[in-house]
């Protein structure tokens, strides 16, 4: 875990199809002053208004991580969240042309690349995180999110599946993962979404996955996975929702402690963090230099 803050050393572009609206989204990620954060910028909209991330500008949306303020949305962050947090970027703010972002190939690792080639400069600000001090956990039926303190200065995580399909129910349904730049790119970045092709004409008729085609999501048929290159992991389902909670968790900053989600979405992954907010005695903020003084 890095002491000290960080955004990224030189801007850098990309061009995607969004998943939703089907159309080409630019992008541009841009160095931020230490405490900005992360900021999304709309430069198609008049005044090219800013959104910053937080808890409490997500709202759920279908199949995707959405944020709003006002009548300002940007959809579809999750991926990008989620190799912003393994990498340690706190500071940064990315321009968009639409009102989400590129899907690329449905994983973080395209974004994990651009970090890469943008590159990573220290700020000389103490960086902050939450760590847990008591359990804390929301439920929605079987579907569980939750905190718990850890014994150490890392963010532990825990996440399981349970789909009532063959093609699913025959992968591993379990992942446990100690987040980590270095092992990141290797073993989370590469899990891609995935859906199921009985649901994809329901889907368009709501305008939702216009752009989703084989080359950015999984997709699963009755009784295999349609890409040709099947799976990038034999736990590729389970791993990619871990890859997502990465990046729905990120809305809050760094943590230090212990998740677990079952069958958790994004939805409940927000309702999680915001009851962690509201609930002051079940966390702290901190630095690691606060904590090497406990010792």
């Amino acid at each position: 875990m890095e002491r000290f803050q960080h955004t990224i050393r030189h801007s850098i572009s990309a061009k995607g199809i969004g998943l939703h609206s089907g159309k080409e989204v630019s992008m541009t990620l841009n160095p931020a002053p230490a405490n900005t954060g992360v900021e999304f910028r709309r430069m198609d909209l008049p005044r090219k208004p800013s959104i910053k991330l937080s808890a409490e500008n997500i709202v759920e949306t279908p199949l995707c991580t959405s944020l709003v303020k006002g009548d300002i949305k940007i959809s579809t962050i999750e991926h990008l969240l989620s190799a912003l947090s393994a990498y340690e970027i706190d500071n940064i703010e990315i321009e968009l042309n639409a009102a989400e972002l590129p899907i690329m190939d449905g994983s973080s690792a395209p974004f994990c690349f651009l970090l890469e080639s943008a590159g990573r400069a220290v700020q000389k600000k103490a960086r902050l995180y939450k760590r847990i001090l008591a359990p804390i956990s929301v439920k929605d039926g079987d579907k569980l999110a939750s905190f718990s303190p850890g014994d150490e200065e890392e963010f532990h995580m825990e996440f399981s599946i349970d789909f009532d399909h063959p093609v699913i129910a025959k992968t591993p349904s379990k992942v446990r993962y100690i987040l980590d730049a270095k092992t990141y790119s290797k073993e989370i970045s590469r899990a891609r979404s995935f859906g199921f092709s009985k649901d994809l004409e329901a889907l368009h008729q709501k305008h939702l996955a216009l752009g989703a085609s084989l080359d950015n999501v999984i997709g699963v048929g009755e009784t295999s996975v349609l890409n040709p290159g099947g799976l990038r992991y034999e736990d590729e389902f389970v791993r990619h929702k871990l890859l997502d909670a990465v990046g729905d968790l990120y809305a809050i900053g760094p943590i230090i402690g212990r998740f677990k989600g079952h069958k958790s979405g994004h939805g409940l992954n927000n309702q999680l963090l915001r009851k962690l907010l509201s609930t002051k005695d079940a966390y702290e903020v901190v630095t690691l230099d606060s904590l090497e003084g406990e010792k």
